[in-house]
């Protein structure tokens, strides 16, 4: 069982029980928790944590946990009613109005429901982390001389040549900047690049997240097809010379959601297109570091074929890692870099430094290399176990590419199908998927669904998650 399914479930327990005891009443001590209910000290601090942070249950060091006392009546509700006024006000504005959107990015962020499946996740799960080697480097990092102070506003210099490496050696340290996380980078990115109003070229389908910050930011996304082989460089020169737009958000390693890796012609092709445009090419090449163990040598990233500046990169750790491991890389050539610097200043300051020292000490241990090889088989194992779970139980969902790289599957739903129904049957019968319909950001040429194979506790969750999945496509898919 996950962890997170544990702590919902002993929490949902001990909310009744709490129910027995009297104000100020003694609940049974941590020890007697986890001999009754057979879970981990862990389990049971995270449930009573949960309780406390409900008003439910108070803790007295040395002392133990209590039932908390009744709560005041709340005060009435305010009217805030004025607030649809001021929030629309901008919607008059000549360029686009803002639109903050999130549920792209909270399809993959909620938290099911326990004995759910989830084909939905959007990063490894626990049992693929590598959380004692993680843990070990923070600790070592907490005890590194400075490790508490103020640290570099652009990053700690080992960090930044760490990640200069990475971009093939054809860029600096001096030219990487330390951020919390790909997001965070890719909306300095988008904010640096392009003014309000302005169109932005993005592949299609692309990652919902991206959409969410450059609509947020008053931008016009332009959607350019992606095929097998990538983006198709025809149909980006169509696109600058139709909307004069000054930059193209691209993924050309194992793209989200297709799978697809630029062809070595169009990596050439894009940087050249867009050169010739006067534009920029943001380079989100977030999941290098999770490649199958079949994947063969990996083409570099973009920009380390770039001397003129025109890509902008970005390389996070998070994905290989652990969603709260927010330390990404974001790297850039000639004057655009003092603009990328000064939002970044203004936005976060910098990035923590006891996290950055840890990632130091991560990437410097041999139990890095030890974890990526481990996690590329692994990822390996779950993409072969689901693409024949699905031919053999669910043809009508198998996906005409298969990705070397990365953590899911892109499936095309038959013609008519309904993604919306399909989804929540889904989740009727047990199985979190995730809709397509976000990953467009203008009418899809189909429904599509993203199959993920990273957040699974073991491989033998993928075959009953299929069977669950044909289940509901026998309801909807008729």
């Amino acid at each position: 069982m996950h962890e997170s399914s544990s702590v919902a479930q002993l929490a949902q327990i001990l909310r009744t029980e709490v129910n027995r005891y009297s104000p100020g009443g003694k609940l049974p001590s941590s020890r007697a928790l986890v001999e009754t209910y057979r879970v981990s000290p862990v389990t049971v601090s995270r449930a009573l944590a949960q309780l406390v942070a409900e008003g439910l249950v108070v803790t007295r060091p040395g002392a133990g946990a209590f039932r908390a006392e009744p709560r005041a009546a709340a005060d009435p509700a305010g009217d805030t009613s004025w607030q649809e006024l001021a929030l629309s006000a901008d919607s008059s504005n000549d360029l686009m109005p803002r639109s903050v959107d999130a549920t792209g990015v909270m399809v993959n962020l909620a938290a099911q429901p326990a004995g759910v499946i989830e084909f939905n996740g959007g990063y490894l799960h626990p049992v693929l982390q590598p959380e004692r080697a993680m843990a070990t480097a923070l600790a070592r990092a907490g005890r590194r001389p400075g490790a508490w102070g103020r640290p570099p506003t652009d990053g700690v210099p080992e960090l930044r040549e760490w990640f200069a490496r990475g971009c093939g050696g054809a860029v600096t340290a001096a030219e990487v900047l330390i951020t919390a996380g790909g997001q965070s980078a890719l909306t300095t990115a988008l904010r640096a690049l392009a003014p309000p109003g302005a169109h932005v070229l993005v592949e299609s389908p692309t990652y919902p997240g991206m959409l969410a910050i450059a609509r947020a930011a008053g931008l016009r996304p332009v959607p350019v097809p992606v095929d097998t082989d990538g983006v198709r460089p025809e149909l980006l020169e169509s696109a600058f010379r139709a909307t004069g737009a000054r930059v193209f958000v691209c993924q050309p390693l194992f793209q989200n959601p297709t799978g697809a890796v630029l062809a070595a012609d169009r990596r050439r092709a894009v940087v050249r297109i867009a050169r010739a445009a006067g534009a920029f090419v943001i380079e989100d090449d977030f999941v290098r570091r999770l490649a199958h163990d079949d994947a063969g040598e990996l083409p570099p990233p973009l920009i380390s074929e770039d001397p003129d500046g025109v890509v902008v990169h970005v390389c996070s750790l998070t994905k290989a890692t652990s969603p709260s491991f927010r330390v990404c890389a974001l790297v850039a050539r000639g004057p655009v870099l003092e603009r990328l610097r000064a939002i970044h200043i203004v936005e976060q300051f910098f990035v923590p430094r006891p996290l950055q020292e840890a990632a130091v000490e991560l990437v410097g241990s041999p139990a890095w290399d030890r974890h990526l090889r481990t996690v590329a088989g692994e990822l390996r194992q779950r993409r072969d176990t689901m693409v024949t779970a699905l031919l053999r139980d669910l043809p009508a969902l198998a996906p005409t590419h298969v990705p070397s790289g990365g953590f899911h599957l892109w499936a095309r739903l038959p013609d008519g199908a309904d993604e919306a129904a399909l989804v929540s049957a889904a989740l009727r019968a047990g199985v979190a998927i995730t809709p397509g319909r976000p990953y467009f950001c203008a009418e899809p040429t189909a429904g599509h669904v993203r199959l993920s194979f990273a957040f699974l506790g073991s491989v033998a969750e993928i075959g009953e998650g299929v069977r669950r999945l044909a289940a509901a496509c026998e309801q909807t898919l008729r």
